[in-house]
């Protein structure tokens, strides 16, 4: 059977959609995404689809295939991309992995947020330019990921700690975490090993300390809602288009304080805006990238 093909491919997970021409889902499969570079290009494109010849079901044949990925950060590398996985025999369409969010919503214009690993946003003006915002790296940016909130909640804790202001809770729940004691303890474990792995599995602990009374917390968790509709505000001011922002990630959809905080700050700067958290996986608007993809002549 020719089948459609979607995949969703991020920090840690790569999720994989096969459906039938009638839209009945054959295979739907989520994989590590360990290996995953979106370049060079052709090193990304057998990457992708050996992770797809993996899960698809016997006999069939990739009629086309819709792509969200991480690292695919310009409209020129996505082209490159699509360009790659083409020349391997399998029409494509090749967008960022925020890109997914507003077709996996049933919907043609928005503009997608996502706050998990990482973060960023995408959206397109009227004439299908793709606009990006943020997505630059934990260690630079990405503010809303999980990493970055526990960077920036780190910092706070530890500026506290010189000034000689006493633990509102933040510390201690950070300390909880990381099984350390005081605030050297802190900075030598997440010195020590500066990685997303490390860092992302905190953010729970700052979202636990501003649900009980921390003011440190709260302000970490509002900065970042405050960067994160920065972020769209900036696409908006590039000329994106649509009427509804999507948001999706674990940080964002696992976390109702994140999300509440970027509605209220959505609803100020921008009252024409609503805000949907994603109640479809992502890798449906790559299946439907897909689709799209067969049809076009």
């Amino acid at each position: 059977m020719r089948v459609l093909v979607g995949a969703d491919v991020g920090g840690t997970k790569v999720a994989i959609r096969v459906e039938a021409p009638d839209g009945t889902v054959r295979s739907d499969v989520r994989l590590p995404s360990t290996g995953w570079e979106a370049a060079p290009v052709e090193y990304a494109a057998r990457w992708l689809l050996d992770r797809v010849a993996s899960v698809l079901p016997a006999g069939d044949e990739v009629a086309a295939l819709g792509v969200g990925a991480q690292g695919c950060d310009t409209q020129e590398h996505c082209g490159r991309l699509r360009a790659a996985l083409e020349a391997l025999a399998v029409p494509a369409t090749v967008v960022n992995d925020a890109a997914l969010l507003v077709p996996a919503a049933g919907l043609e214009h928005g503009i997608g947020v996502i706050a998990g690993t990482g973060s960023i946003a995408v959206g397109a003006r009227a004439d299908g330019t793709v606009l990006f915002a943020g997505g630059w790296g934990w260690v630079l940016g990405d503010e809303g990921s999980a990493p970055a909130i526990v960077r920036e909640a780190v910092r706070a804790v530890l500026a506290d700690h010189d000034r000689g202001r006493p633990d509102d809770g933040l510390l201690t729940a950070l300390l909880d975490h990381y099984g350390v004691a005081g605030a050297p303890g802190l900075a030598r474990a997440v010195n020590d090993s500066p990685t997303p792995a490390t860092w992302g599995p905190a953010a729970p602990a700052v979202f636990d300390a501003a649900a009980a009374g921390s003011a440190l917390a709260a302000g970490v968790v509002d900065t970042a809602a405050a960067a994160l509709a920065a972020l769209v505000g900036t696409l908006r001011a590039r000329g994106a288009a649509g009427g509804t922002v999507v948001a999706a990630g674990g940080v964002l959809t696992g976390q109702p304080l994140l999300a509440g905080l970027l509605r209220d700050r959505l609803a100020a700067a921008h009252p024409d805006l609503t805000l949907r958290l994603l109640d479809a996986p992502p890798v449906a608007g790559a299946t439907a990238l897909a689709r799209a993809r067969l049809a076009a002549p």
